[in-house]
């Protein structure tokens, strides 16, 4: 298929599949005319992308797990190096957590003090 039967079917526009294609996240055959054509495996490997993006993982992360991305959902085989970036990830999740509870405190404790001296 062309690159706009791709994008029809996965909901995803052309420059974006280019940009997965630049990143090494799909890889199109070439036609005789120089048109990219992808197989039908490549709608999956659009979605897989969309649902890893969606998770919060980089193009660069998703390149690193795709060897490991199996099914639609997708699923993670247990490759040392997919739970060692997810446990990575989640790390990071959790201290950017952490601060931004912390900044809310401070905020919030901002904003009463502010209130009180307005009210008084």
């Amino acid at each position: 298929m062309l690159i706009g039967e791709l994008s029809r079917q996965t909901g995803v526009n052309p420059h974006q599949l280019r940009y997965y294609e630049a990143q090494g996240l799909l890889v199109p055959g070439r036609g005789d005319n120089g048109y990219r054509e992808y197989g039908e495996d490549a709608v999956l490997t659009v979605s897989q992308i969309r649902k890893l993006l969606d998770a919060g993982l980089s193009t660069q992360e998703i390149g690193y797990l795709q060897p490991c991305v199996t099914g639609g959902e997708p699923d993670l085989k247990p490759c040392p190096e997919t739970l060692d970036l997810l446990r990575a990830r989640i790390a990071g999740l959790d201290e950017q957590i952490d601060t931004l509870v912390q900044s809310r405190r401070t905020l919030r404790g901002y904003l009463a003090v502010t209130e009180r001296r307005a009210a008084g």
